[in-house]
C-alpha cells in the first residue's frame, strides 16, 4: 500500500492546516501537490515566472516543508512556479533554500527541469518526431525559433527517476498534473491503473469532495485499486464527487492520455465504504507502441494597451452598440490614414463590460444595464504603436456624441492617465507531442544538498 497526501489543487491556493496534520498523522509516504497549470494563459510560460505571489508561496510551502519534516517522507511538486519553465523552477529552488535556512532544515532537493532548447526541438520536428495533437495550430521549422519558452510534460518514468535519487525534496518542472500523484504507488507495484486514476481524481485536492476549498485529501492505493479520503472534519468524499472529476479539464470522462500510454475507466467502480470515504476499483492502464510527452510554448503575438471609460447616462446606455461601433469604425479609419497601417498591423476591441464583455455577440441574456463600462483594447506590433492608437482612440471614448446633432458628452476615465499598458502579449503555438527514445531525453535531473540553507 501507498499512500499519497495531497494538500490542495496548486501551491497558492492555501489548505487546511488542521486536515494537513490529520493526513501526516495517518502515516503518508510521501505528499504532492501541483504547482500551477495553463489555466491563466500563455503569459506565464512565455515570461517564465509564477501567477501566484511570493508570499503566499513562501507561507505554504515552508508549511509542507515543515509537515515533510515531521512525516520524514518525499515532497514532491510539479510545474513549479505555475509554468514549469526553467526560470519558475530556480525561483522555488531558491524560496526553498531561504526557507531551509530559517528552519535549520538539512534538505536534499532533486531539480527536474522541463525546458526545451529550440535547436533541439526544431531537429526533432525536421527528423518527424513532433506530431500534432488535435486542432493544434500549424507549425513549421522557422515557427520555433519565435518561442520564448517551450516546455515538455514530464511524467510518471521523470518523477521516478528524481525519487530515486532519495531527494527529500522534488522540485520539477512541467509535469502532468497527475504524474507527481502516480509515480510512488507504480513504483511500489501498486496497482498501475488504480495509480493513474486515483492521480486523477486527486490531482485538485479536495476538489473531488463536498468541501473543494478544505484542499487536503489522503489517497491510498494498494495492488487492486484506490481510496480517496478528504482530511477536513467537515468534507466527504461520495461516488457522484469522486467520479465527477474525470470530467475536470478532460473531454473523455473515460480516458486520460498520458506519457507512455492511456487511462481507461470504463469498468471502474465507485463505492462508499463509510460516510467519508470511497473506495474504487477497475481502471486499466494501456501503454502505448511509442513514448510521447506534450510540448507547450508561448511566444510573443503583439503588444497591448487598456483604456477603459464608464458610461452611464442612459441615452448612451441604451444605445452602447450604436456608439462603440460608430467609435471602432470612426478610430479605425483614422489610425489606418494618419499611421498608414493595414488591418493586420492593429487590432481595436471595445467589449462592453456589463452586456457581453465575456460572450460578445453569442450573449443570450438581454437584461439592460444601468451603466456599461467600455474596455478599449489595443493590440498592435510594437509597444510604441499600441500606445500611439491608445491615444487615438482616448477622446473617442471621453467625449464622442452619439450623433452629431447632440450635445458634447463628458465620461469617466477610472484611472489617470487613461492609456493602461499591458505589454507583451502571448499566445499559446504549440499542442503537440514530442516521440523520446528514452524518457529522459528531454529532461534534466540535478540534486542539490543544501545544509541550513546553504548549497
Amino acid at each position: 500500500m501507498t499512500k499519497v497526501v495531497v494538500p490542495s489543487g496548486a501551491l497558492g491556493l492555501n489548505y487546511d492546516k488542521d486536515a494537513l496534520q490529520r493526513a501526516i498523522a495517518a502515516g503518508p509516504d510521501i505528499i504532492a501537490i501541483d504547482g500551477g497549470s495553463t489555466d491563466s494563459g500563455p503569459s506565464y510560460l512565455g515570461r517564465g515566472i509564477s501567477k501566484y505571489s511570493r508570499s503566499s508561496t513562501k507561507i505554504e510551502w515552508k508549511g509542507l516543508m515543515q509537515a515533510r519534516a515531521k512525516a520524514n517522507v518525499p515532497l514532491v511538486i510539479g510545474t513549479a512556479g505555475t509554468c514549469g519553465a526553467d526560470s519558475a523552477v530556480d525561483w522555488l529552488v531558491d524560496i526553498t533554500k531561504e526557507i531551509a535556512q530559517e528552519l535549520g532544515q538539512d534538505v536534499k532537493i532533486a531539480v527536474l527541469k522541463s525546458s526545451q532548447d529550440k535547436n533541439k526541438i526544431r531537429d526533432a520536428f525536421t527528423d518527424n518526431k513532433i506530431t500534432p495533437l488535435e486542432h493544434a495550430p500549424d507549425l513549421n521549422a522557422g515557427d520555433i525559433s519565435s518561442f520564448e519558452n517551450i516546455v515538455a510534460l514530464a511524467g510518471v518514468e521523470q518523477i521516478t527517476e528524481a525519487l530515486n535519487t532519495g531527494a527529500d525534496i522534488i522540485i520539477a518542472g512541467r509535469t502532468t498534473d497527475t504524474a507527481i500523484i502516480a509515480a510512488l504507488p507504480i513504483k511500489n507495484n501498486c496497482h498501475t491503473g488504480a495509480a493513474w486514476h486515483g492521480a486523477k481524481i486527486a490531482e485538485c485536492g479536495a476538489l473531488c469532495a463536498t468541501n473543494p476549498q478544505s484542499g487536503v485529501i489522503l489517497v491510498d492505493f494498494d495492488h487492486e485499486g484506490f481510496t480517496v479520503t478528504p482530511m477536513a472534519e467537515n468534507a466527504k468524499a461520495t461516488p457522484h464527487t469522486v467520479s465527477a472529476h474525470m470530467l475536470y479539464e478532460n473531454s473523455n470522462p473515460f480516458v486520460l492520455y498520458e506519457p507512455g500510454g492511456h487511462l481507461d475507466v470504463t469498468d471502474a467502480d465507485y463505492s462508499a465504504i463509510d460516510q467519508k470515504s470511497v473506495r474504487v476499483e477497475g481502471a486499466k492502464w494501456v501503454p502505448s507502441d511509442k513514448y510521447t510527452v506534450k510540448l507547450e510554448g508561448s511566444r510573443i503575438t503583439g503588444y497591448q494597451v487598456m483604456i477603459m471609460a464608464l458610461v452611464r447616462d442612459s441615452h448612451y446606455v441604451e444605445h452602447i452598440d450604436q456608439w462603440t461601433s460608430d467609435i471602432y469604425d470612426l478610430c479605425t479609419s483614422k489610425v489606418k490614414d494618419r499611421l498608414a497601417l493595414s488591418d493586420a498591423e492593429f487590432d481595436i476591441e471595445l467589449r462592453l463590460i456589463g452586456k457581453n464583455a465575456t460572450l460578445g455577440a453569442i450573449d443570450k441574456n438581454t437584461n439592460n444595464a444601468s451603466e456599461i463600462g467600455v474596455m478599449g483594447i489595443v493590440t498592435a506590433k510594437t509597444s510604441e504603436l499600441a500606445k500611439e492608437i491608445g491615444k487615438i482612440l482616448n477622446p473617442y471614448l471621453l467625449h464622442h456624441p452619439l450623433t452629431k446633432e447632440e450635445e458634447v458628452p463628458t465620461f469617466a476615465f477610472p484611472f489617470s492617465p487613461a492609456e493602461i499598458e499591458i505589454g507583451p502579449v502571448y499566445e499559446f503555438g504549440l499542442n503537440h507531442v514530442l516521440q523520446l527514445d528514452h524518457p529522459m531525453d528531454a529532461f534534466s535531473l540535478d540534486v542539490v544538498e543544501v545544509k541550513n540553507g546553504a548549497a
